[in-house]
């Protein structure tokens, strides 16, 4: 006899759980409920426009600021190329003409490299270069932007750091300078986020397979930074640390090997030149002429009867191998310390080389029409009412990244992860590097993404707490006129989108922070007294 087919016992569906709204809110956030519900419906219209309207003021002051600089650039005469600018430019073109691709042991390759690329292929104009550099820059900001997120920062955050570097004019014309600043930033900035891709890879089974190609390419861009500046050159190793774990210290093997393949495919070429040219693999070495020239360095104010110049030819002149030099001007070094004592060199070390750093004369003022006993190079040719507008701007922008950076440090409140440790490293070695060698306002640009992000994150909540207010006051007004009652709008702090603000101690320290930051960018030429007789 056959047996009727086995029915599965049916298994009503369970009913699908309709999330409260706001159930994290106490009950008497109402009005808070109403301001946010203001942006629901038919309301988001005027989100779209504000926002578009938020993008359209942005690309306005940007192509502003860009007419401003290109105009102070050629409008009245083309600026005059100084000192390194000179070098690369003279470089790159010895070497469109058959002439050496790495002739100095002290400057690193890969600026007159790609100034000669450039030239090449458009044309023997700074112009080409000046376009290049400029979208390099605009790189610099999506990928400060995309860091920005990786670090925790809020999208409105990553969006102020980004605009935040694009807007300021001190650091807006690097692009048009001929210094490796900005390719090199570019550089770090994605060396930074294939660093962190990397690492969230290699953590995730998914797409472990994709780690190892990711480190590669992070380590192939910190090679060609070290082949621009050699700024990283006694960081480097400390990128590893991406793919260390404490559950697993040893899993991330593979793509650390890849990261150092990648980095040292780059430079071997430049390393194996080093070798044959002076005996030693070396891209290039001028790190005992830079201590010597910050041991001895009197202003605080950049080409303030700068020594660089001067000194440069007597020790190329003291040896002829870098070895040489190095052994020559370590024994001068030696014997300064010997002789003011140590403890009187890191004080005057402190006294003098932040000042220098963090300074309000930033390269783009220092070339700016104006007395040269005020570290003023006049390689502009700007009209008087130009070079007050661009000097307004410098400060104003300068001081504004630090002061909010200030208090965006005091009140940072994020859990720290392995890729904050290393930009905190990367932050803490430069400033103990430049406490020491000769420093230049532009050593700052390197610093000045993670100041620009820090600052954002202020610009921010500053803007987002507008916005709150409004909205629940609009709302409070909608509720009062439907109630005939009239209720006082809602603290800020009991809405979840902006969180309590900051205790009085972090306020403090960030006050206490801002104020010494602009001790350090506005003081020097009082403290100098230049120009004094």
């Amino acid at each position: 006899m056959r047996r009727p087919p086995r029915q599965r016992p049916r298994v009503r569906p369970r009913p699908r759980r309709q999330p409260r709204r706001h159930r994290h809110l106490p009950p008497r956030s109402v009005d808070a409920h109403r301001a946010r519900r203001l942006t629901r419906g038919k309301p988001l219209m005027t989100l779209h426009v504000r926002h578009r309207g938020t993008a359209l003021a942005f690309v306005v002051l940007f192509a502003l600021g860009q007419a401003l600089l290109w105009y102070a650039y050629y409008g009245h005469g083309a600026k005059v190329l100084i000192g390194d600018e000179q070098g690369y430019q003279d470089t790159a073109l010895a070497i469109l003409a058959g002439g050496p691709w790495m002739p100095s042991s002290i400057w690193p390759p890969l600026q007159p490299l790609l100034l000669a690329a450039l030239y090449w292929l458009a044309g023997s104009h700074v112009l080409v270069a000046q376009i290049a550099q400029t979208l390099l820059l605009l790189a610099c900001a999506l990928l400060l932007r995309g860091l920005w997120r990786e670090l925790g920062g809020s999208v409105a955050a990553a969006n102020w750091a980004a605009a935040l570097l694009l807007l300021s004019p001190p650091i807006a014309a690097y692009a048009q300078w001929l210094w490796p600043e900005i390719p090199h930033l570019f550089l770090l900035l994605a060396a930074l986020r294939l660093l962190a891709l990397a690492r969230r890879q290699w953590l995730a089974p998914a797409a472990h397979g994709r780690a190892a190609g990711t480190a590669a390419l992070a380590g192939v861009c910190v090679g060609l930074a070290l082949l621009a500046k050699s700024l990283l050159s006694g960081f480097w190793p400390l990128f590893l640390l991406m793919f260390v774990r404490r559950t697993r210290p040893r899993g991330g093997w593979r793509a650390a090997a890849a990261f150092v393949l990648g980095l040292g495919l780059v430079t071997a070429p430049a390393l194996v030149h080093g070798w044959r040219s002076h005996g030693k693999p070396m891209i290039a070495d001028s790190s005992v002429y830079n201590l010597w020239m910050g041991l001895t360095d009197r202003w605080r104010s950049d080409y303030v009867q700068d020594m660089g110049g001067i000194e440069l030819p007597a020790f190329l002149a003291s040896g002829s191998t870098p070895q040489q030099r190095n052994a020559v001007y370590l024994g001068k070094v030696r014997e300064w310390v010997a002789g003011h004592g140590l403890g009187n060199v890191l004080a005057a070390q402190l006294g003098r080389q932040y000042f220098r750093l963090f300074n309000a004369k930033t390269l783009l003022v220092s070339q700016l029409p104006g007395p040269a006993c005020a570290g003023h190079l006049s390689t502009y040719h700007t009209a008087p009412w130009l070079t007050r507008t661009l000097t307004w701007l410098n400060h104003a922008s300068h001081a504004l990244i630090l002061v909010a950076a200030a208090f965006g440090l005091a009140c940072w409140r994020r859990r720290m992860g392995m890729l904050h440790l290393v930009v905190v490293l990367l932050a803490a070695y430069q400033l103990v590097l430049f406490a020491f060698i000769h420093v230049k306002a532009r050593f700052l640009l390197p610093l000045m993404p993670f100041l620009c992000g820090l600052a954002g994150e202020v610009l921010a909540r500053l803007a987002a707490s507008r916005r709150a207010v409004g909205m629940c006051t609009a709302a409070a007004g909608e509720a009062s006129g439907r109630s005939h009652t009239h209720a006082a709008p809602p603290a800020l702090a009991a809405s979840p989108d902006h969180p309590p603000g900051p205790g009085a101690a972090r306020l403090l320290a960030g006050a206490a922070l801002a104020a010494l930051l602009l001790v350090l960018a506005f003081a020097p030429a009082a403290l100098d007294r230049l120009c004094a007789g």
